[in-house]
C-alpha cells in the first residue's frame, strides 16, 4: 500500500495522516512539516478576543503550531471572520483523543461566532483501511457525527460534509484540485507505491475540498482555519499549494500535539482499545480503564517516598494537565507532591478515575439527543 516499512527502532518518530509511532519530537516535527511554533503574540490575541478565557489546550500548550494563524488575526483585524474546517475518519467508535481537537474547535466557534464545516471522511477509511465496508464506514460516520454535537457545536453553524454524499459542487471542487497536483508530489508527499489503489491517490483532492467549499457557497473568497493533530499537515500542504491556482485563499491551521493514551508512550490509539476512553464506554468501565493506566510511580511505596515520582512520565498528570484541571495552583500543587514524593499513584488514579467518568456520563447524555435524522438535516446538500 505504501513504501515498505525499513526496520524501525521502537523509538523513532514517524508521523504521517495515517501513523504516528515513536518518540515525538515536537521541535524537530515543526522543523521537518516546515509549520510555525504559536508565539506570544498570536496566543495574547486569543486572549483579548477571548476576554481574558483562554481555553486551556491553548495556555497549557496542547496547540503549540500554525500555518498563518497570524494572517487569520489580521484578517480579523480588517473586519474579515473566517470559517472553521476540521473532520474526523469514521474507523470505529470516537474516543477522548479524538474529542480534544473539537472541544478547541467548539471553542473558537464561540468567540468568534463562525460557521464549522465538518468533514466525515468515510471514503477515505474504505479505501486505506482494506478491513471496513464501505457501509461500515457511512455508519460509523453517522455515530461520530452525534460525538461531535455532543461536544456543543452551534447547530445554526455547524455543517457536515459526508464524502459518501458528495454534491456536484463538493466533486467540482475536488476535480479541479485532482488537476493541479502531479502523482510525482503525491507520492512524495503521501509514500503512494505502485500496489496502492487509484482511489487513495485521488482521495487528497477530496480532503481539499472543504477548503475551498465556504467561498463557492458564499461566492467570496472565505479565509479557512483548520484546528487539527499536527499528523494531518501533509495534506494542507499540498491544498496550499493548489489555492492561488485556483483563487482562493490558502487555507490556515492550527496544531495540536497528540493526546497520550493510558499505555506506556504514544498517543490515544483506537487500535489500542485499552489505552482509549471510548465515548461508548460505560462511565464505570473508563474509570476502570483509568485504574489501570501507566503512571509515572516507583516500584514501591517506599522508594516513590524517596525518590519521588515522575510526573513527566505520568499520563494521569497529563490529562489532568491537559484537560480535567483547569487550576494552575491545584495541578501545580499535585506536581509538586508528586516530585516530592507526597502523592501516591493510587490517589491520583482515584481523582482522575471520578473525572473521567462524570466527563463520559456528561457526554453520553449530550449525545443521546441527536439522531441520525438530525446529522442528515445538517448534511450539506446541494
Amino acid at each position: 500500500m505504501f513504501k515498505e516499512k525499513k526496520d524501525r527502532k521502537s523509538n523513532e518518530m514517524v508521523v504521517t495522516p495515517w501513523e504516528v509511532s515513536g518518540t515525538i519530537d515536537y521541535k524537530k516535527l515543526v522543523k521537518k512539516f516546515g509549520t510555525t511554533l504559536l508565539s506570544e503574540k498570536e496566543i495574547s490575541a486569543l486572549d483579548k478576543y477571548s476576554e481574558g478565557n483562554l481555553h486551556l489546550l491553548l495556555r497549557r500548550g496542547l496547540f503549540f503550531s500554525h500555518r498563518d494563524f497570524d494572517w487569520i488575526l489580521k484578517m480579523l483585524e480588517k473586519g474579515v471572520k473566517f470559517s472553521l474546517y476540521t473532520g474526523r475518519g469514521p474507523s470505529g467508535h470516537t474516543h477522548l483523543g479524538h474529542l480534544v481537537p473539537w472541544i478547541f474547535t467548539k471553542w473558537l466557534q464561540d468567540i468568534f461566532d463562525v460557521e464549522l464545516y465538518f468533514q466525515m471522511t468515510d471514503d477515505e477509511k474504505f479505501l486505506f483501511s482494506q478491513k471496513l465496508s464501505f457501509q461500515e464506514t457511512r455508519d460509523f460516520a453517522y455515530e461520530n457525527a452525534k460525538d461531535v454535537m455532543a461536544v456543543g457545536f452551534d447547530p445554526k453553524k455547524t455543517h457536515f460534509i459526508f464524502d459518501s454524499q458528495l454534491t456536484s459542487t463538493m466533486y467540482k471542487i475536488a476535480v479541479e484540485v485532482a488537476n493541479r497536483v502531479t502523482f510525482s508530489i503525491a507520492k512524495a508527499v503521501f509514500g503512494f507505491v505502485n500496489e496502492s489503489n487509484i482511489g487513495m491517490i485521488f482521495y487528497p483532492s477530496i480532503q481539499a475540498m472543504p477548503c475551498f467549499l465556504p467561498s463557492e457557497l458564499k461566492g467570496s473568497n472565505v479565509p479557512i482555519l483548520i484546528p487539527a493533530a499536527i499528523d494531518q499537515d501533509p495534506y494542507w500542504r499540498i491544498t496550499r499549494d493548489v489555492a492561488p491556482k485556483l483563487g482562493y485563499y490558502k487555507p490556515a491551521a492550527i496544531h495540536c500535539k497528540f493526546f497520550p493514551g493510558l499505555a506506556e508512550g504514544g498517543k490515544m490509539s483506537a487500535s489500542e482499545p485499552d489505552s482509549c476512553i471510548f465515548t461508548t464506554d460505560t462511565p464505570n468501565n473508563a474509570k476502570k480503564k483509568v485504574m489501570r493506566s501507566y503512571t509515572g510511580g516507583r516500584a514501591t511505596v517506599e522508594e516513590q517516598s524517596e525518590l519521588g515520582g515522575e510526573p513527566d512520565k505520568c499520563n494521569i498528570y497529563w490529562y489532568e494537565y491537559y484537560l480535567f484541571e483547569p487550576d494552575d495552583n491545584k495541578v501545580n500543587e499535585m506536581r509538586s507532591n508528586c516530585l516530592a514524593g507526597k502523592l501516591l499513584c493510587g490517589q491520583c488514579k482515584k481523582i482522575l478515575a471520578e473525572k473521567v467518568k462524570q466527563f463520559v456520563s456528561d457526554h453520553q447524555e449530550k449525545r443521546s439527543k441527536f439522531t441520525d435524522e438530525m446529522i442528515t438535516k445538517m448534511i450539506i446538500k446541494e
